[in-house]
This record gives structure tokens, sequence and C-alpha cells, in this order.
């Protein structure tokens, strides 16, 4: 739970504004609705950003993590979108070396192939490490521009997602690959409420 907390933490910091997390989805395991507490998350320098208007996190592994020819590991797993509708998979790497070392496949106009099969193009990744410039104790992320796509077996609205792949080339010809796989714990699902005037928050998982 420690490191689920960490990722939440990670997650809200890329796109943090004045807002308020509360449980999803009733139909959810009961440890999955109540895993987290209420939160409130203020950042008032940055009420320009997009607001996170849903955070799923997940509990599995990865037997795929390759980053620019790199294996790595993967401490947690979690998926945001905005209000906006960017959607986005964070995945933080189990790097002795760096415990704030995180990447985001970010994309938008994600899509619903089937009732168990979103598919979200990417066009930038966002990497995050211990070198990183700090805003508010946070890495601010590297944003690099990337062609890719990833698809996720299962569905947030029933708390059952089986695996997700991500494939992705950077501008510079960096390749980033993922294979995550649920050890079947339950989704914790937060969606955010904007406590600032503005558009209603819509999810596609709704």
């Amino acid at each position: 739970m420690r490191v689920f907390r960490q990722i939440f933490a990670v997650a809200i910091g890329l796109v943090a504004t004045s807002s308020v997390a509360e449980p999803c989805c009733d139909g959810l395991p009961g440890s999955a609705a109540h895993a987290l507490p209420l939160l409130h998350v203020s950042d008032a320098p940055r009420h320009d950003e997009p607001v996170t208007i849903m955070l799923a996190l997940m509990s599995g592994s990865c037997p795929t993590l390759k980053i620019a020819g790199r294996d790595f590991g993967c401490r947690a797993m979690a998926f945001f979108q905005t209000e906006e509708g960017r959607a986005n998979f964070v995945v933080a790497l189990d790097d002795p070396t760096d415990d704030s070392h995180v990447i985001t496949f970010s994309g938008d106009n994600g899509r619903r192939i089937e009732d168990n099969l979103y598919e979200l193009p990417i066009d930038r990744m966002l990497l995050k490490s211990k070198d990183r410039p700090k805003v508010d104790g946070l890495p601010v992320p590297s944003v690099e521009l990337s062609t890719g796509i990833c698809k996720q077996v299962g569905s947030f609205a029933t708390g059952k997602v089986s695996s997700i792949a991500c494939n992705a080339t950077d501008k510079d010809g960096n390749k980033y690959d993922l294979r995550y796989e649920s050890d079947g714990s339950p989704i914790t699902v937060r969606r955010v409420s904007q406590t600032r005037a503005g558009r209603p928050a819509i999810s596609p998982f709704d």
C-alpha cells in the first residue's frame, strides 16, 4: 500500500490543481473502494493545468519493461485521465539507483474497441528521475514526443484489468516497451471532483 500511495502522489503531481479525490465505481469490492482515504489536492500556482478526473491503481508485475534498451521491473502501475480527456499509464520503475524513476505513456483519443479492450494512441512519454528539476519537492517530467499505442485488456468499471501492453518510440529513436500483468487483486479507483469553476468532469469509463 505504501508504493500505491507513492504512485498516487506521482500521478496527482503530474496534473495537480484544486480538487478532491473521492471513491468511484460502487460496484468495486470494498477493499478497492476504501483502500485510500479522501484526499484534498491543492496547488495554487497551477490553475491552468488540467484536473485529474479519474485515477486507478493496479497490483501486478511487469514481465517486460524495457526503457531505451535497459530492462527493469516495476514497483507499481497506475492510470489517470484528465478533464480534457488525456489518458496516462504511469509506471514506477524498480530501479535500485533511483526511487524517483517513473515513466508515463500519455495520449489522447483513447477508445474502447470492445467491452474488454481499450486502446490509447501514445503521442508523448513523460520521464521522471532523481536528476530532474523539482517543483514542490516532486521531479518535473521530461516530455518526449513519441508515437505508439497502449492496449488494455479489462475494464476499470468492472474492477478487472488482466493486462496492459504499451510500445512507444520517441523522437530520438528511444524505445519504451511495457507488458503488465495483474496479480488478480482488486483495482483501487478514485474519481477527482473539481472544486473550482469549470465544465463537469466526464470519464469514458463511466
